[in-house]
């Protein structure tokens, strides 16, 4: 427990990780994303490939975040409709290969932070306001730092031309516009 409290710091009386720079562990981390079907039901899904650096300031509002997503690593737990995603209809991944994110200022938001940034999918950058948890910091068995961190946000998937949809024989749309993002992820401190 020593070593979790001496690679934090406090900073206006929130727990934070002390500076530097911090590479995600592609082995413990969720890229999540859910949106709904025929308007009675989610699907879930996740990018199985995800790179990403957090530079934690001296100033923590100063911290910054840059991320990259595999297109093509999209998953779903079913191949057709992973497939599909991968089209044209969707990500278009041979064209556009990743997703990316770069950060533009963080604040504190209660107990939490507001993370906001550029998000690229398919050659659109748009603004987006992630809600940012701090889950805290471990040394882990083999003298690692790591630091934890969940974030969520919703975004209209047609701001970025994600337009796809089939509207059903009763009405309504098979897809919905929102989609929700969820992050999960665990960073290694750089030496």
């Amino acid at each position: 427990m020593t070593d979790s409290v001496a690679s934090t710091r406090e900073y206006e009386g929130l727990q934070i990780p002390v500076a530097g720079t911090y590479k995600l562990d592609a082995a413990h981390k969720r890229v999540g994303f859910v949106v709904r079907h025929l308007m009675v039901s989610k699907v879930r899904g996740n990018f199985a490939e995800a790179d990403a650096t957090i530079v934690i300031a001296e100033d923590p509002l100063q911290s910054s975040v840059t991320a990259t997503i595999t297109t093509a690593s999209v998953q779903t737990g079913n191949v057709d409709r992973d497939n599909h995603l991968r089209t044209g209809d969707f990500f278009e991944a041979e064209t556009y290969p990743t997703i990316t994110f770069v950060s533009t200022s963080i604040k504190p938001d209660g107990d939490d932070y507001e993370l906001t940034g550029d998000l690229t999918i398919k050659g659109v950058t748009k603004p987006v306001t992630w809600e940012l948890e701090f889950n805290g910091v471990v040394t882990d068995p083999w003298g690692n730092t790591r630091a934890g961190f969940s974030a969520e946000t919703e975004v209209n998937r047609k701001d970025w031309g994600l337009d796809y949809n089939a509207v059903l024989e009763a009405g309504g749309l098979m897809i919905g516009e929102k989609v929700k993002l969820t992050l999960e992820i665990e960073a290694l401190k750089s030496a």
